[in-house]
């Protein structure tokens, strides 16, 4: 219903389905539900056992998951098996909603409740903490610029794509890359985990910012066009 938003001025809006916002949300989006749903399946695997405290390992001695010390999580029920399916449940929730309808009224709002509902489900910390972050770049999807975009905002609309790419390669690489290396080969190397967690945050932050920029000068270009 909400594709895009539009001024009553005349302004032009870039369309929420096309939005380089949109997109970089979404992609990163469904690399949160992916993590999640892995928390999910680690707890699952546990049983319906109690967790030793509000905070406990989503993955515990298992050998791959060690360089994240068993993927740490909390939840506010007192069943593992409950609290796996309810983090598979919810991230597969987030990720439905970060591909499918981010872009309508308040889509932003209902991605940080996702993101919120998952941390205190056993989704894990970080994954729930990028969840906030698309969150609140989600609520700029088809937003009207008042101010054309200077200089840097049109060097910064370029490198929106690449700091996308890196983003997924980088929390690809992570997992399941580090945990593939670490099953098959014994791989476990802490600066390896540490560079691939700069580069995935690095480009979390950048990529909305420049997808943003983007949009402003797709929405000034279209403007000027029209005139």
């Amino acid at each position: 219903m909400y594709a895009y938003r539009e001024a009553v001025t005349g302004d032009v809006a870039v369309k929420g389905k096309t939005s380089a916002t949109r997109i970089v949300v979404s992609t990163f989006g469904a690399l949160v539900a992916f993590a999640g749903i892995q928390h999910g399946v680690g707890e699952i695997l546990q049983g319906p056992v109690a967790p030793a405290g509000l905070a406990f390992e989503s993955w515990p001695d298992v050998k791959a998951f060690e360089i994240f010390d068993g993927e740490p999580a909390m939840t506010l029920i007192p069943n593992l098996l409950v609290t796996g399916v309810l983090a598979v449940v919810v991230a597969l929730a987030l990720g439905i909603w970060s591909v499918m309808f981010v872009e309508r009224r308040h889509g932003g709002l209902v991605l940080i409740g996702l993101s919120v509902i998952l941390l205190l489900v056993g989704g894990g910390f970080v994954p729930p903490l990028m969840g906030i972050i698309l969150g609140i770049a989600a609520t700029r999807i088809g937003a009207i610029s008042r101010r054309p975009p200077g200089g840097v905002a049109r060097v910064a609309a370029r490198v929106w794509p690449w700091a996308l790419g890196a983003g997924v390669a980088g929390n690809l690489g992570l997992f399941p890359g580090l945990v593939v290396l670490g099953w098959l080969f014994g791989v476990s190397d802490p600066n390896l985990m540490l560079g691939l967690t700069a580069v995935s945050f690095a480009a979390l932050l950048l990529a909305p910012v420049a997808a943003r920029a983007r949009d402003r000068v797709t929405e000034t270009d279209a403007t000027e066009a029209g005139r």
